[in-house]
């Protein structure tokens, strides 16, 4: 499942509350929640249709100005 892997950073605070989330929803790892969230945030947004569909969806969640 994470063959290509990658490092990021995280604040202390995040990684906390991601690691008592998953280990509450029953995940194996903090990485595969992380994984798993990204993949469904991702999804919600590639159903756009279009570049500017997509620029719109972004900006209503704050991701882009």
């Amino acid at each position: 499942m994470f063959g290509n892997t990658v490092k990021i950073k995280l604040d202390k605070d995040l990684l906390a509350r991601i690691e008592r989330v998953s280990r509450v929803a029953g995940y194996s790892s903090p990485e595969e929640f992380i994984s798993h969230a990204l993949e469904k945030e991702l999804a919600k947004l590639e159903d756009a249709g279009s570049e500017e569909e997509l620029k719109k969806r972004l900006r209503g969640l704050g991701y882009i100005s």
